[in-house]
């Protein structure tokens, strides 16, 4: 008669803790990636023909004042080629400047210099396609 007898369901809760764990490892790393970098909030010119570039390795903020920020740390454009050239393969380095509206072209021209100084040949500039947010 035993063998009929009902028996009381258990619930394991240690695969359920190790399932949990990989959840929360899973959705930490994929939110990590969705994070975008950290910047200078900048209002980019606007252009009717701007395309997606691949993404850049490095990316320049250059404000109305000329000052050149990268990674939270304003540069000198001496510093900024200091700093290029510290990377390594600088001919392959991709070098995005995303300068202000109000930035004059001799500013850019001076952040331009300071990488071409470096070695560094693939720079684009930033712009928000016309009546549209893309970069």
């Amino acid at each position: 008669m035993k063998y009929f007898e009902a028996k009381k369901a258990r619930i394991e809760i240690i695969p359920m803790i190790d399932i949990m764990f990989f959840l929360l490892v899973f959705f930490i790393m994929v939110t990590l990636h969705m994070i975008p970098d950290a910047g200078i909030a900048s209002r980019l010119p606007t252009s009717s023909t701007a395309q997606s570039l691949p993404k850049p390795q490095i990316t320049l903020a250059v404000d109305k004042d000329g000052a050149i920020h990268f990674e939270g740390k304003v540069l000198s454009p001496q510093q900024l080629t200091a700093l290029l050239k510290s990377k390594p393969d600088t001919d392959e380095l991709q070098v995005t400047i995303a300068g202000e509206e109000d930035v004059s072209l001799q500013q850019l021209m001076t952040v331009m210099d300071a990488c071409r100084v470096a070695g560094v040949t693939r720079i684009g500039l930033a712009a928000r396609q016309a009546g549209g947010s893309g970069s």
